[in-house]
C-alpha cells in the first residue's frame, strides 16, 4: 500500500465519517422494535457478499495471515454493531453520534498504553475540547441506556481502530473487511438464534445498504490507521457530527439549538488546528 501524508489520512477519515451516518439514518428508520441480531446477522452477511468478488483472486496463505486478530476485530465490531442499533434508536442522530464521537479521545490513552504512542500537546488539546464538545451537545443530566450503549459503540470503535495496526499489511482492504465480516458470522448467527424472533426478511435490503455503506467507512479506517499514527488523525472522526446533526434534520425532523452550534464548533475548530498544525510539521 503507498505511503499517504497525515493530511491525506484525515480526509479519508472525514469522508469516510460522512458516509458512516447514510448508515446510521438508515438504521433509524427501522425503529425501535427491529430484531437487533437478526439484522446484524443480515448486516454482515450482506457484507460477505459485497466484499467477496474482490477478493477472489487472493492467495489462501496471505488470506489467512493475522486471523486471530480479525477474529478479535469481528467480534468487538460484532458488540459495537448490537449496541449501535440500539443507540441509534433510542436516542436523536446527532446526539447519539456525538456520543460515538469519544472515540477519538479514547484512543489517545490507548494508543499510548499499546503502543507507545507520544501524544503531542496539540492531539490532546484537540482531544479534550472535542470530548468537551459532545458533553455540551448531550448536557447530560442522568445515566440511560441509549448512552450507555452510545459509551459502548465509541469504545468498541476506538479498540477496532487501533487493532488495524495488529493486521498484516499485504493483505488489501477488501481483504481484511471480508475476514472482519466473515470471521464474525457463527456469533451474529447464535445471536440470532438466541433471540428466539421470527425471521422477517424484510429489512434485509436496508441491511445492504447499511453494510454498503458501512464498509466504506471501515475501509477509509483501515487504510488511514495503516498510513499514520492515530493521536495525529483520530480528531478527523469529529468531522461526520456535522453529517449528523444534517441527516436528523432532514429525515427524522430533529432541529438543533445553539447549544449544538456550540458543542460541533467545539469540536470541529480544534480539529482544523491539528490539521493545520500536522501539515505544517510534515513540510518541515
Amino acid at each position: 500500500m503507498p505511503n499517504i501524508s497525515v493530511g491525506l489520512a484525515m480526509g479519508l477519515l472525514v469522508f469516510g465519517n460522512l458516509i458512516a451516518i447514510l448508515s446510521d439514518a438508515l438504521i433509524k428508520t427501522l425503529g425501535g422494535d427491529i430484531a437487533i441480531f437478526q439484522f446484524v446477522f443480515f448486516r454482515q452477511i450482506t457484507a460477505v457478499i459485497i466484499l467477496l468478488p474482490f477478493c477472489l483472486n487472493a492467495g489462501k496463505a496471505s488470506f489467512m495471515d493475522g486471523l486471530k486478530w480479525h477474529a478479535l476485530r469481528a467480534h468487538i465490531w460484532l458488540l459495537g454493531a448490537v449496541f449501535m442499533v440500539i443507540a441509534i434508536n433510542a436516542m436523536p442522530l446527532a446526539t447519539a453520534n456525538a456520543i460515538f464521537y469519544a472515540a477519538p479521545l479514547l484512543m489517545l490513552p490507548m494508543a499510548l498504553v499499546l503502543f507507545k504512542e507520544q501524544l503531542s500537546r496539540y492531539s490532546i488539546i484537540a482531544g479534550v475540547f472535542g470530548f468537551l464538545g459532545v458533553l455540551v451537545i448531550i448536557r447530560p443530566t442522568e445515566i440511560n441506556w441509549g448512552a450507555i450503549a452510545a459509551l459502548v459503540v465509541a469504545l468498541t470503535i476506538a479498540g477496532n481502530n487501533l487493532l488495524i495496526r495488529k493486521l498484516p499489511k499485504h493483505q488489501s482492504v477488501p481483504q481484511t473487511l471480508l475476514l472482519t465480516n466473515l470471521v464474525g458470522i457463527p456469533a451474529s448467527l447464535g445471536l440470532a438464534i438466541w433471540e428466539g424472533r421470527a425471521w422477517d426478511f424484510e429489512p434485509l435490503l436496508t441491511a445492504a445498504g447499511s453494510s454498503s455503506f458501512i464498509l466504506i467507512y471501515a475501509g477509509t479506517c483501515v487504510v488511514a490507521y495503516r498510513a499514520a499514527d492515530s493521536n495525529k488523525i483520530a480528531s478527523a472522526e469529529y468531522s461526520g457530527l456535522i453529517a449528523a446533526v444534517i441527516a436528523g434534520l432532514i429525515w427524522f425532523d430533529e432541529m438543533p439549538d445553539l447549544i449544538m452550534a456550540l458543542g460541533t464548533a467545539m469540536i470541529i475548530f480544534p480539529l482544523i488546528l491539528l490539521a493545520k498544525y500536522e501539515k505544517s510539521r510534515e513540510t518541515l
